[in-house]
């Protein structure tokens, strides 16, 4: 026996919602069940869905729950971030404090460098990819200085550039055309 619909919903309500709604996906799952409130079967809802039974089951599940609004597709929640508050604060720190040579073995911070010191002080293991998004969402940017050759001679430079003097003219005034 399929699973009843909310009954504080009817087909015209649905059908003004589906109407009103920005989300296409969550138009056409509320068409569907708009057809059921009117007596449709759940086979002939998946066809107006483009799905199968068991999603449109779903649909209802959702619908039953939420109402409208849980027939919109949500974006996954993902893994929780392997960085606590207590990491996030002492990666700032370490930012601004800077690496010191001696001790850190680099004179700035790469996000391998700041990797290779997470795993050190904490055993927490991140991607490449994460830290910068993590060390972005903290409110800093790569900067990379301009490539510059190791043996670029700024005079020869200087005395190579060609400079023509400025000069302005006044231009000709222009003849009168003689007329035919």
């Amino acid at each position: 026996m399929p699973t009843p619909l909310r009954s504080d919903f009817d087909a015209s309500q649905l059908r003004a919602v589906a109407r009103k709604t920005k989300n296409a996906a969550q138009a056409r799952r509320l068409l569907a069940l708009a057809a059921i409130y009117e007596g449709a079967s759940r086979t002939e809802a998946a066809r107006i869905g483009g799905v199968t039974l068991q999603i449109v089951r779903d649909w209802v599940l959702k619908f039953n729950a939420h109402g409208p609004e849980g027939l919109i597709d949500r974006k996954p929640t993902g893994q929780p971030s392997r960085l606590s508050e207590q990491h996030r604060q002492h990666l700032v720190q370490m930012i601004e404090a800077g690496p010191i040579p001696a001790v850190h073995g680099v004179v700035r911070w790469r996000l391998g460098d700041l990797i290779q010191w997470l795993w050190d002080e904490y055993r927490v293991p991140i991607s490449k990819q994460t830290l910068s998004r993590e060390v972005r969402a903290l409110g800093y940017r790569k900067l990379s200085a301009r490539p510059r050759h190791h043996a670029k001679n700024e005079h020869a430079v200087t005395a190579f550039k060609k400079t023509s003097p400025r000069v302005w003219r006044k231009s000709r005034p222009t003849r009168p055309m003689a007329s035919p």
